[in-house]
């Protein structure tokens, strides 16, 4: 079986998880307003330029799962999902996924955004293996602080390589997707690169390696 690897927020997803989790936030008058909309949109254009200091992002964006208990997180994800996750899932995600899952191949989700974010998307979808930026919990409750390797990136190879070696899988006949020259360091490495909807950097680094350049939407 091969791997079929997504990147998730533009890619999967019409719109940025962990972007939308701020919005979220500030609409349930959970941070304060002003002040976290403006640092969401400066760290989500640092991501898309390429200049996220993603340790300052983290610490940033971890630290208000501190800030409530789990029961309380979990409810407001729930709502999340349905008000913010469901509108940004197209048909077209969809049905790529299930051509791989019909294909035979092992499906993968591998984000920068934390699994605690995430999880529940990837199972929207159906997967179930997924590599995420893990936040660290004691007792039941987040720290902001992150567990092991941020996701991000050549952090990216890094986990994933940490996974294959865990599960017994490699890169041959695999494919990976995504919107993001962030992602390069595992575009190059992959099998099956494939450009989604992507960003102007991707798509100059697409057509110089002939990398196939989908649309989603």
């Amino acid at each position: 079986m091969s791997l079929a690897i997504f990147d998730l927020d533009n890619t999967l997803l019409r719109g940025d998880s962990d972007y939308a989790w701020g919005q979220f936030l500030v609409e349930q008058h959970v941070v304060d307003g002003e002040k976290y909309e403006r640092e969401n949109q400066r760290y989500y254009d640092a991501y898309k330029a390429g200049t996220l200091d993603i340790m300052e992002f983290l610490a940033f964006s971890l630290h208000p799962l501190t800030l409530f208990e789990r029961d309380q997180l979990d409810t407001w994800h729930r709502q999340f999902m349905q008000q913010k996750i469901l509108p940004m899932i197209l048909p077209s995600a969809r049905n790529l996924v299930t051509k791989h899952r019909d294909q035979g191949d092992t499906l993968l989700i591998i984000t920068a955004t934390n699994s605690f974010i995430t999880r529940p998307i990837a199972e929207e979808f159906g997967i179930e293996h997924l590599i995420a930026t893990e936040p660290e919990q004691r007792e039941g409750r987040f720290t902001g602080r992150v567990a092991g390797v941020p996701c991000f990136r050549e952090g990216k190879v890094t986990r994933l390589n940490d996974w294959m070696s865990q599960n017994n899988a490699s890169l041959a006949g695999s494919w990976f997707y995504s919107d993001s020259h962030n992602d390069l360091p595992l575009l190059k490495l992959a099998e099956n690169p494939v450009a989604v909807n992507p960003d102007g950097e991707l798509e100059n680094a697409a057509r110089q390696n002939n990398w196939p350049i989908l649309e989603l939407g």
